[in-house]
């Protein structure tokens, strides 16, 4: 079979092979749903045969279209954004979109950095990990005019597509959930305390206060969570206030932690000291009593983000919108 002079396999060679004209095979490639399942097979097994490897660059410039889309997370290690990143991802590919990962630790600077990295790029749009950016971030993304998702928390002035749920309405209610069942010395503990935590540490602020309660009782850290993060703190938060009734943990690995130091104590959970945590990760359901939490719908929101994504990608209206995904209390044996 002829080839050029590089070698390299191109579009011609692979719809010479299926029997097709290139367009056919370009659109196979750029937009699978458009062609049947049974020619999709062939390309691919073409493409397989002869080791093909898309110019995405040459197609990018071509078209206008990179079909990528850049989301960036605040950790790669936390299942919280795992299974965010799933639902994106296997929304948009079966659009023909590929979804490139950046990690931004957490830092505004970092998330900065990687959009102009991502523009840089040609991405076709930007799914980004809060509703806070810096004024050059915020630039940026104006001059790109191109979709932007706003994911994890909700705002009342979105940049563009806006997907999360309420983090200080979930802090507040968790927080009434102690106080239904009587305790009213409530603490709070908090790691990291980003953005979303400090909303839910205002949520837990808030309902003690409405109740007319001290809300002294809180001790947090810049440092990332852990199980052992979790203990130490509580065992602190238990010298300082022996007289706490529960627990209102910022996430989950600290719940879990504080559990387990409650158990090296002797200390009995629910009925000497209460425990929650949030996000409803599955080590919640694991332990001894199951570690009451608020469970956040996060495969639901990579979902919807997918969705209203691929509408704005495919020609529907550029107006800003916000989707409450919601949240729910879970009632287990910690609390």
């Amino acid at each position: 079979m002829p080839r050029r002079s590089s070698g390299r396999v191109t579009l011609q060679d692979i719809a010479d092979r299926v029997g097709v004209t290139k367009i056919t095979v370009s659109r196979a490639l750029r937009e699978p749903q458009r062609v049947s399942t049974d020619l999709r097979l062939r390309i691919e097994e073409a493409i397989a045969a002869l080791g093909y490897i898309p110019n995405r660059h040459a197609g990018a410039l071509a078209s206008g279209r990179s079909h990528s889309v850049a989301l960036l997370i605040p950790s790669l290690s936390n299942a919280v954004f795992s299974e965010i990143q799933r639902g994106i991802e296997e929304g948009l590919s079966t659009a023909g979109y590929q979804v490139l990962i950046g990690h931004t630790g957490y830092s505004l600077l970092e998330e900065e950095r990687l959009i102009d990295t991502y523009l840089s790029y040609g991405v076709d749009a930007l799914i980004l990990p809060g509703t806070r950016h810096t004024a050059h971030a915020l630039a940026l993304i104006e001059r790109a005019r191109l979709p932007v998702v706003e994911t994890l928390e909700l705002t009342d002035t979105p940049l563009d597509i806006n997907v999360g749920l309420d983090q200080h309405a979930a802090g507040a209610a968790m927080t009434q959930a102690f106080l239904d069942r009587g305790q009213r010395r409530i603490g709070f503990l908090g790691a990291r305390m980003d953005h979303r935590a400090q909303l839910r540490m205002a949520g837990w602020e808030a309902a003690l206060t409405q109740a007319g309660l001290s809300t002294e009782r809180c001790l947090t850290t810049p440092h990332p969570s852990s199980y052992r993060l979790g203990g130490e703190m509580l065992a602190s938060m238990l010298e300082r206030w022996p007289d706490l009734e529960g627990i209102f943990c910022g996430n989950d690995d600290l719940a879990a932690g504080a559990l387990f130091e409650c158990q090296r104590q002797r200390l009995a959970v629910p009925a000497q000291l209460a425990l929650a945590g949030f996000n409803g990760l599955d080590i919640t359901e694991a332990t001894a009593p199951a570690l009451a939490t608020v469970m956040t719908p996060r495969r639901r929101i990579g979902d919807r983000i997918a969705a209203r994504l691929l509408t704005r990608l495919q020609g529907g209206p550029r107006e800003p919108c916000r989707e409450d995904v919601g949240f729910e209390v879970l009632h287990r044996g910690s609390l």
